[in-house]
């Protein structure tokens, strides 16, 4: 009974730090607003209703609020959302400036009123008081542009007392952006911040979800382009800030220390570069005290004018080993850290000492500035002497990390390493025997015992290699434009490589190409008459001369031996090259067009129809299609023969094509049958004016071939998305709706001759 009294604790002591272990569900969205991020890092799910404040699709970033807390959501689903959605969300949290969601699933349950925004100020935004709530604040509009007009991203930047505002705004009305310049505005929308790689605020940042959502209080009392010019050299004239920025104190240990430049300090996971122009002893790994003014330079936090105090305490760091991805994205900013890699090149200058490394297959720099006050007014710098590596050595570097670009979502930022000492590059392993410089040295051994056999055989050496590196030269340009012509690369660039190359062969002498059209093609000298010009015929196996290849010597140049080879290669090239564009554009055509009716066909209708579907799904746009039958054209066929009836389909699918504005596609479908993808369309009504006067254009007759022939159309039409959201529903219905206006129209009359008329007439209708 004891035994088994133990085994029952000990199963619910495993169930109980299994529960413990498995943290609950998140029912609300206050339940995750509450996490802290080491909670958030261990991946808790989390389903809760919120209300939508801002969306954007393409590149997934979503707010959402529930009464007055707000939450960044990365959807990993496509769907589509509006500001006041109500929606479901399902996920897990994540850790970051603040917990967030990365959602599985977002179920959209109807509409809801937007949440009242709270005023703010730069104070509020620059403390996270109220982030990702919708927000309103007060700002002077400084810049205005759009960014990308496919995806409407514009971007303003504004100033509001206290400090600089960023804004991401969905428009692409640069007119109407413009107009905002200097202009006092309140903007509203969800607030957030800009940070580094290390999840550090380095700014704020509002998302506005369009213009509306801007409120002019005063616009500017001038536009910016009616103001007097001012002197380049004077516009400082203009300049004034009024900067209330308090200074700051912080700790920490020295890492790096230029004295009347910088120093950086590191406490922990936090790093920072501290502007100052101080010029004392500090020992690198001396714990200080250090003040200045806080400041974002390059997006990355700073303090400037810098004073720092000594605690007189040595306690010094050691460096961490970093990989690539930590490195590239600013998450080691001014971190001391160490990497190894392979010295590929060392410079010295006058100011630093640069050394280049090839590591995880991406080049970076070591650099060691020299301390200033090393350079004299009037004599070269007195530097001190650069730590040499042998080239190709693998070493260890030590050094700060510094940034060319603080944005975390940007992949391959560039970087350096800042060292300190020329210790900070350890030695630990020499290049291998079998390098440059040991092959250069036996290359030059083996030159030696050339010479010392015989000048002559020497000579003789050295003619082969040249013959044989300009043979392989030749050949291998001429792989190139044969993979030219294989390729998509315009048909004049190649001729005027095998220009290039035909001047080659004939060490340098002037080689052109003359078209058919009287283009030229190459370097064609000013004066032709006091050369000797050889021109040879491109033409094909039969039809015209597609144009000439020439060349020009100096009279008195014999001709080559290998002029007429060279002439004979290059000629042949330039015709390949001249019909295979003429075959690919004709097959290209063909694979696209009706050769009848110069139409698009039924495969470029299709290719057609499937983009302007997905393009109207994505900007929730309208579309239709027009689907016509030409009435009793087989009675044409039969009557008159099938070259009548093809010249009529010919001037039927033109005067279709006149009904059409320029951007509706005509495309001809089967033996009499043509389909209308029309772009542009508000309602079902303004197809149908289209269809008319398409069913309108066959009033006049057609007088074909002697023959005056009257026809007439049948259509019906489909309507994107209300009649289908699929290119063979849309296709099926239109159809249907064809059909049935042909039954409805009386029987076609048979065809009939006129004695009276001068011309036969048919009437199909």
């Amino acid at each position: 009974m004891k035994r088994l009294s133990t085994v029952i604790v000990l199963l619910l002591g495993c169930t109980a730090a299994l529960g413990a272990a498995s943290p609950p569900q998140l029912s609300s969205l206050r339940a995750v607003h509450a996490l802290t991020n080491a909670e958030a890092s261990l991946h808790p799910t989390a389903e809760f209703d919120a209300t939508v404040t801002y969306f954007r699709a393409y590149e997934k970033t979503l707010f959402v609020q529930d009464g007055d807390l707000g939450i960044y959501i990365f959807p990993q689903v496509d769907v589509q959302l509006e500001p006041g959605d109500r929606i479901r969300i399902r996920g897990t949290a994540r850790e970051s400036f603040r917990p967030y969601v990365l959602a599985d699933s977002i179920i959209r349950l109807g509409r809801s009123p937007l949440p009242r925004p709270v005023p703010v100020t730069f104070d509020d935004l620059i403390h996270g008081r109220y982030d990702c709530r919708l927000a309103t604040v007060r700002a002077q509009v400084r810049a205005a542009d759009v960014l990308n007009v496919s995806t409407r991203n514009a971007w303003l930047q504004l100033h509001a007392e206290g400090g600089e505002i960023d804004a991401v705004l969905d428009t692409d009305d640069i007119g109407a952006l413009r107009s905002l310049l200097d202009a006092e505005v309140e903007i509203t929308g969800p607030a957030s911040g800009r940070f580094d790689g290390k999840m550090q605020q380095t700014g704020v940042l509002f998302h506005i979800a369009s213009l509306q959502s801007i409120r002019i209080l005063h616009r500017a009392s001038a536009s910016p382009w009616s103001l007097p010019p001012t002197p380049m050299d004077a516009i400082l004239t203009a300049y004034h800030v009024d900067d209330r920025t308090r200074r700051v104190r912080v700790e920490g240990t020295v890492t790096w220390y230029q004295p009347g430049a910088g120093l950086v300090l590191q406490q922990g996971v936090r790093s920072l570069w501290i502007a100052t122009v101080t010029r004392d002893d500090l020992p690198i790994g001396e714990v200080v005290d250090a003040t200045g003014i806080p400041d974002v330079q390059g997006g990355f936090l700073t303090l400037t004018h810098g004073e720092f105090r000594d605690r007189h305490i040595y306690a010094p760091l050691l460096p961490h080993a970093a990989n690539w991805d930590e490195l590239t994205q600013s998450r080691s900013i001014f971190d001391l850290i160490s990497v190894q890699g392979r010295v590929v090149m060392q410079v010295r200058e006058s100011t630093q000492d640069q050394y280049v490394l090839w590591s995880a297959g991406r080049l970076f720099s070591a650099v060691l500035r020299h301390p200033s006050g090393t350079v004299f007014a009037v004599a070269t710098p007195v530097l001190p002497p650069m730590k040499k590596v042998p080239l190709g050595s693998t070493v260890a570097i030590v050094g700060i990390c510094a940034m060319g670009d603080s944005n975390p979502f940007d992949a391959q930022v560039p970087l350096n390493l800042l060292m300190r000492t020329s210790g900070d590059i350890t030695l630990l392993a020499r290049p291998s025997p079998l390098n440059v410089h040991n092959l250069v040295i036996l290359v030059g051994f083996l030159l030696l015992i050339v010479v010392a056999v015989g000048l002559r055989g020497w000579r003789i050496e050295r003619r082969v290699r040249r013959q044989t590196a300009a043979l392989a030269d030749i050949e291998r340009r001429r792989g190139r434009i044969l993979e030219d012509i294989n390729g998509s690369r315009p048909l004049p660039e190649i001729l005027l490589s095998i220009t290039e190359l035909l001047s080659f062969r004939f060490e340098g002498a002037p080689c052109w190409f003359r078209l058919a059209d009287g283009t030229l093609v190459g370097t064609v000298p000013q004066s032709l008459h006091a050369l000797r010009t050889v021109e040879h015929l491109v033409a094909p196996a039969s039809g015209p001369s597609f144009g000439s290849i020439c060349a020009a010597f100096y009279p008195l140049a014999r001709p080559i031996a290998v002029e007429a080879e060279a002439f004979s290669r290059a000629v042949g090239l330039a015709t390949v090259a001249i019909e295979t564009r003429r075959v690919r554009s004709d097959l290209l055509r063909r694979s696209e067009f009706d050769l009848l009716t110069n139409m698009h066909n039924r495969f470029s209708l299709d290719t057609h129809f499937d983009a302007l579907i997905e393009s109207a799904r994505l900007h929730n746009k309208l579309f239709g299609l027009i689907y016509i039958d030409l009435d009793g054209f087989k009675q044409i066929n039969d009557v008159y023969g099938h070259q009548v009836g093809d010249r009529f389909l010919q001037e039927a699918a033109q005067r279709m094509k006149r009904q059409l504005r320029p951007d509706d596609w005509l495309a001809r479908v089967g033996g009499d049958e043509f389909a209308v993808l029309v772009h542009r369309v508000e309602s079902r009504s303004d197809m149908q004016e289209i269809a008319l006067r398409i069913e309108s254009c066959f009033n006049q007759p057609f007088a074909i071939g002697g023959c005056l022939l009257r026809a007439s159309a049948s259509w019906g039409l489909a309507l994107y998305p209300e009649d289908g959201a699929t290119r063979d529903l849309l296709l099926t219905r239109a159809d249907s709706a064809m059909y049935e206006a042909k039954h409805a129209k009386r029987p076609p009359a048979r065809a009939q001759a006129d004695p009276q008329l001068p011309a036969k007439i048919l009437r199909s209708s």
